[in-house]
């Protein structure tokens, strides 16, 4: 892959050459406008969000110039942007992006930028670490837990605050059965948003991500498909998005759904009272589940006397209050320790999401980076194969094992 690092750093030459450009040019150019790509184009200039840019762009004294893109897009045209030295000065991304990125060298390290990170997470600044270096900060994060029905729980007579562990999971599911209920939805589909949703059970039997077909790894598949064998859970979890899945618990037919914050203003409309317990681990406790979320980093620029800028639009969309706002404007809990305790504090809602982002890693943790995709692949065809029953869950793994081996060579 094209280092470039190297392709930026030979258009600074050529700049040096052919333009006579001079330090104090590049002095200059660290005023006046300044570029911010985010993934969020559902907010327009009147949003809160543009206007807190706006105003991190003021308090810097430069005029932020802002674009939204799709997640995918976005990623395509910051790659696109790096090999014609014309990145953004700040690029915000999804989480599972940064290591692309990073390796891509498309991206400057929080060392280099001078970007304090010592308050966040060190399970969330995870995501967005390869090869010793960080690479950015996070605006926060998502996870998954479990919204329960609570008239469908009460009406069995089971209690979710004695939900711990898998088996009490399970027993809980056999009740509401028992009952003439529906037990558990959510989405086994052959796509990442699968992967996304089983990452909690995988990890939470201790299975890890570089050997699939651990027994643990088994385990956790024999317990996907044990629901659907048993009629725990419904066959179309093969074919449902977190979308879709929302709506049959939404439709008031499940005693649980596993999904994330951002359902949290959807949860206020069913019409039913509902709760939220973590996902449990296997032997017990609150199962790592995968975070969500992006990143705020800095692209390398030719022209470095920017980063002083970027610096201060970095800081001030990381500041405590800021992120505050921002959090609660995208659903997110926040990154750190203080904000998530005022989050809290305004909302007892968000408690169980706190615990859950506290116990949840980033997909491309463990230095994992660029290796994830070339392992969620083979994961997600191996629930499907289980779950669909062409292949038993041990055989399943066996062989997402071997395709994600040779992948990550």
């Amino acid at each position: 892959m094209t280092n470039l690092r190297a392709v930026a750093a030979v258009a600074l030459t050529a700049c040096l050459l052919l333009s006579g450009c001079s330090q104090e040019e590049d002095g200059a150019a660290a005023s006046g406008d300044y570029t911010i790509w985010d993934p969020y184009p559902q907010f327009d200039d009147s949003s809160d969000w543009v206007k807190l840019l706006t105003t991190c762009g003021t308090d810097a004294g430069v005029t932020v110039k802002r674009t939204g893109y799709d997640t995918t897009d976005l990623t395509n045209k910051a790659l696109l942007a790096a090999q014609q030295a014309d990145s953004p000065d700040v690029l915000i991304v999804d989480n599972p992006v940064v290591s692309t990125l990073a390796d891509a060298g498309v991206l400057t390290t929080t060392e280099e930028m001078k970007v304090d990170t010592t308050a966040v997470s060190p399970n969330l600044l995870a995501a967005g670490q390869i090869g010793g270096k960080t690479y950015g900060i996070p605006i926060g994060a998502n996870t998954l837990a479990l919204y329960y029905n609570k008239k469908i729980l009460d009406d069995a007579k089971v209690d979710p605050a004695a939900i711990k562990d898998w088996a009490s999971l399970t027993g809980a599911l056999r009740k509401v059965k028992e009952n003439g209920r529906k037990g558990i939805t959510f989405s086994a589909i052959g796509t990442e948003e699968g992967s996304f949703q089983f990452l909690p059970w995988f990890w939470g039997s201790g299975a890890n991500l570089t050997q699939l077909d651990s027994p643990q790894g088994v385990a956790a598949l024999d317990l996907w498909t044990g629901w659907l064998k048993d009629g725990l859970a419904p066959n179309s979890v093969l074919n449902n998005t977190q979308t879709t899945s929302w709506q049959e618990f939404a439709a008031g037919d499940f005693a649980f759904s596993e999904n994330g914050t951002w359902q949290l203003a959807n949860a206020k409309k069913t019409g039913f009272e509902y709760g939220i317990i973590p996902i449990p681990s296997q032997a017990g406790g609150t199962a790592p589940a995968p975070t969500g979320g992006e990143f705020v980093t800095a692209p390398v620029q030719t022209e470095t006397a920017r980063y002083a800028v970027t610096e201060k639009l970095i800081a001030c969309l990381s500041s405590a209050d800021n992120a505050y706002a921002t959090d609660t404007t995208l659903s997110y809990i926040a990154a750190t320790d203080a904000v998530q305790q005022k989050q809290v504090a305004e909302n007892e809602e968000l408690a169980v999401w706190v615990e859950a982002v506290k116990a949840a890693k980033g997909r491309t943790s463990d230095d994992l980076g660029t290796k994830y995709p070339k392992i969620s692949q083979p994961l997600w065809t191996a629930f499907q194969a289980a779950l669909s029953g062409s292949a038993g869950p041990a055989d399943a793994l066996r062989t997402a094992q071997s395709t994600a081996a040779a992948a990550t060579k």
